[in-house]
């Protein structure tokens, strides 16, 4: 519990202070964010908004978990070795992708076919080494089994189709952050919300993990105490840059925060074997990303009809006259009901055994 502790702080500590001089940096750099000319006409007040700000998380995240291990006197374990670097890969393709948009000064950074290619690199060096790299007792940081809210031991897929599974979360998950970041401060505070469903969730799988407290009702999960460390510098991380992203933001974390925290939350859902859970504790950042597939299946398929008046979805209620702030608000309002349901679910099922 220390660690966690340690971690959350200094990872806050390291935000709140660091996202600060990452300002003026970027600032004096001259690396604004471009605003679409398609988008919403009130976005072109936010042009030259400095971005990549997501490399501050990144960098507090990765020194609050190693400061919090080094306090602590204990040994980093693979799990949480495997999601920071899934965290960290993902964040360096988003990084890519900012710094040739802004160094170029054109929206288009990363074509999308480069863009998951990259992902899909990191995503599968993850799977892999995530398969095979086994503890004493065999156990690995994710399983062959489709999970909800542990594995299903019916439903054991090849490795193959496991690794194809994993790629697809990665890809989801951090694709589906990456479309809700559009409005000053709405995918921070929806990532800390999941980010801090999951200290929960490890730390209620450490105390009834089938290594330490066999029973019919544990968890065979791997590390989740020192996953929970991981989730705890992740929420701590995101609260204090929350501080200089809320409306009006002062910077943006680009693809370089919401591609990385996106495959933080995949990276979770996959060791604490919550993988459809993740639909629903996540559930925001899955209705925004089902309104952009809608969106185009629907003007593909209608000959150029819409169902919103923009996608992804935020911006629909913009285009009606929603303030920003009215809109954020009330989709943080959604994100922690889904969040609530997903860690009711998620500790029902451990009472009722079902």
């Amino acid at each position: 519990m220390k660690a966690i502790l340690i971690a959350g702080a200094l990872s806050l500590l390291i935000t709140l202070i660091g996202t600060r001089f990452a300002i003026s940096v970027l600032v004096k750099q001259g690396y604004g964010q471009l605003i679409r000319d398609d988008g919403p006409t009130s976005h072109h007040t936010k042009r030259g908004t400095p971005t990549m700000g997501g490399l501050v998380v990144i960098i507090a995240v990765v020194i609050g978990y190693f400061v919090a291990k080094l306090a602590t006197q204990t040994a980093p374990s693979a799990s949480a070795l495997l999601l920071l670097f899934l965290f960290v890969g993902l964040g360096a393709i988003g990084f890519l992708d900012d710094f040739i948009k802004v160094s170029k000064q054109r929206n288009l950074g990363l074509r999308s076919k480069a863009k998951l290619i990259g992902q899909t690199v990191v995503g599968l060096i993850f799977a892999v080494l995530a398969i095979g790299w086994e503890d004493d007792a065999g156990r690995t940081p994710i399983t062959h089994y489709f999970s909800f809210t542990r594995d299903f031991d019916s439903w054991r897929l090849p490795t193959i189709l496991l690794v194809l599974w994993v790629l697809v979360l990665v890809a989801g998950a951090s694709n589906g952050v990456n479309l809700t970041d559009g409005l000053d401060g709405l995918a921070t505070g929806a990532a800390m919300m999941v980010f801090g469903a999951y200290v929960f969730i490890n730390i209620w799988q450490s105390n009834q993990n089938c290594a330490t407290n066999p029973g019919i009702k544990c968890y065979e999960v791997r590390d989740p105490l020192d996953l929970a460390v991981v989730a705890a510098a992740l929420t701590g991380a995101c609260f204090g840059f929350l501080w200089w992203n809320a409306s009006p933001a002062k910077i943006f974390m680009g693809d370089t925060g919401s591609l990385s925290l996106g495959g933080a939350m995949a990276g979770f859902a996959l060791m604490t074997r919550t993988e459809l859970l993740l639909v629903i504790i996540g559930g925001l950042f899955v209705a925004i990303t089902m309104s952009v597939i809608l969106q185009v299946g629907w003007f593909k398929l209608s000959g150029g009809k819409r169902i919103f008046r923009m996608a992804p979805l935020q911006h629909h209620f913009e285009l009606l006259g929603w303030a920003e702030i009215t809109i954020v608000v009330r989709f943080w309002i959604i994100s922690g009901l889904c969040v609530a349901t997903g860690l009711g679910i998620f500790y029902s099922e451990w009472v009722t055994g079902v």
